[in-house]
């Protein structure tokens, strides 16, 4: 019987780039299954009255409520580009090895640009 080395030290263990956005991926899924509850208190406070939709409005003036909000959508919009990527990869595009890195890079270049056009929008 072979013994295998196991190393679980992370600083030593060097990832492609599909695996870090394949881990980012689903990160930013759990990130935004938390922020649901969120969300839904976001749209039923804008709905419930004019009132409440002028104070909904008034917080979101603030630079950390800015900043969480531009983390909520960045994290929404990686899963959603991510997730169409993997899509794709179930019909047999971009499945070898260097479509999934011209892939995962894709999904990278994608993702920044969103960031930066939300972070621009919100600001």
């Amino acid at each position: 019987m072979k013994r295998r080395p196991v190393n679980l030290n992370f600083a030593t263990i060097h990832f492609p780039v599909t695996a870090w956005v394949s881990i980012a991926h689903r990160l930013s899924g759990i990130l935004v299954f938390l922020l649901i509850p969120v969300l839904l208190w976001m749209l039923r406070e804008s709905l419930a009255s004019q009132e409440r939709f002028t104070a909904l409005v008034h917080l979101f003036s603030s630079p950390m409520v800015k900043i969480s909000l531009w983390i909520l959508l960045a994290a929404l919009l990686y899963h959603w580009i991510a997730g169409i990527r993997h899509l794709l990869m179930d019909i047999h595009v971009g499945e070898s090895k260097a479509g999934g890195k011209r892939g995962a890079w894709l999904v990278i270049v994608l993702s920044l640009i969103a960031f930066t056009l939300v972070g621009y929008w919100l600001w």
